[in-house]
């Protein structure tokens, strides 16, 4: 059983125009693929595009959901739009964490259940990081940010 919650939209750095949403991610699992049985992130959506296009190097022939579209002429409110991305983020992530080819790939893992940078994650998947997968996970749930006990 594996819960995944896209939640939380925030507008970080509003009025600039370098303004974008993050939302929280929350997973509670009882997967022996996850290292940590819970955890929250807040990620933007550009590191959801880079993290479709990881899975979809490393699945093969596997098909990776898609993600909602990256529409800068939305008709309707921001909220509306905001809301629906949301939604389309959390059923890219329910697919995809049902899936046992693209569960088993590390990036998702640290994606998921660590606060580190894109650059930071291809590091640690590659062995430049100062830590591995796995302690880089256990390393965020244990700074209580992750909401791990």
């Amino acid at each position: 059983l594996t819960t995944v919650r896209v939640q939380d939209p925030r507008v970080q750095n509003e009025g600039s125009w370098n303004s974008y949403v993050d939302y929280k991610i929350f997973l509670h699992t009882n997967s022996k693929a996850f290292t940590a049985k819970t955890s929250c992130v807040r990620r933007r959506y550009r590191e959801f595009v880079w993290l479709r296009r990881q899975l979809q190097k490393n699945a093969g022939l596997v098909p990776v959901p898609e993600l909602p579209g990256k529409s800068t002429f939305f008709v309707g409110s921001t909220d509306e739009f905001i809301e629906k991305r949301r939604q389309g983020l959390q059923q890219f992530l329910e697919k995809v964490v049902q899936n046992v080819v693209l569960l088993s790939d590390s990036r998702l893992h640290l994606f998921l259940q660590s606060q580190l940078s894109v650059p930071q994650i291809e590091a640690c998947v590659q062995g430049q990081g100062s830590q591995t997968v796995t302690g880089a996970i256990l390393h965020y749930a244990m700074s209580n940010c992750g909401w791990v006990q």
